[in-house]
């Protein structure tokens, strides 16, 4: 599938798949190198999307591949109370070693989909000792709204032919492979456990079926 140009509509193979559109591309010198930023947005919802690139992709196998929720608490502001903004960070310096891949990286997916003044809710209610699962059901919100449908869009779009995801999430693997991504192997992405983070992270473990080890 060819990249098109800005402003262009992207069709899909599946009839039911999200319309995208191109936007714009650029170069962005980071930390870890430089990378290409694609935007992308959306016609369900309005919404955009980054993918960050590094290399060539179309037509490419097992690329290395990571679709990052986004967290604004986690990946601006640098919170210790969850492991994305690590996540992040880990995986950008996981596809610059490598020379080659990509990160989808999903607007619209703060706090698991329920949004940020729901996030900061729910907070409020970990502070009290609910975890992560438990503060969205006292709420009356679901635990996972995300759809990564989107994510698969793209990473079509940029000719991606199979991936090595990197995830420790199972629920996020089934998902992409669900809507179509060939995905060939799961990398595990370890990020450090801290006293504001142990919480969250045995939930995800436990409740949410995350592949995290602990000492």
């Amino acid at each position: 599938m060819s990249m098109s140009r800005s402003g262009e509509t992207e069709t899909t193979a599946a009839a039911d798949a999200p319309a995208i559109e191109h936007i714009a591309s650029s170069l962005l010198p980071t930390r870890h190198g430089s990378f290409h930023i694609h935007v992308y947005r959306s016609h369900d919802d309005g919404i955009e999307h980054v993918a960050l690139i590094k290399g060539d992709l179309k037509g490419q196998e097992r690329v290395l591949a990571r679709a990052h929720s986004e967290c604004l608490t986690g990946d601006v502001f640098g919170s210790m109370r969850c492991d994305c903004g690590e996540q992040l960070d880990a995986a950008m310096a996981m596809i610059a070693q490598a020379g080659l891949g990509v990160i989808v990286y999903m607007r619209g997916h703060e706090g698991r989909g329920i949004g940020l003044g729901n996030k900061i809710l729910a907070y409020q209610l970990q502070d009290q000792g609910r975890d992560t699962v438990e503060a969205n059901l006292d709420l009356g919100l679901p635990v996972d709204t995300r759809n990564f449908q989107v994510a698969v869009r793209i990473l079509e779009h940029l000719g991606v032919e199979s991936v090595r995801l990197i995830t420790n999430n199972p629920g996020k693997l089934k998902k992409l492979a669900d809507h179509g991504l060939k995905i060939v192997e799961r990398i595990p992405v370890q990020t450090k456990h801290t006293p504001h983070n142990i919480a969250y992270l045995r939930a995800k473990q436990q409740k949410l079926g995350h592949l995290l080890d602990f000492e």
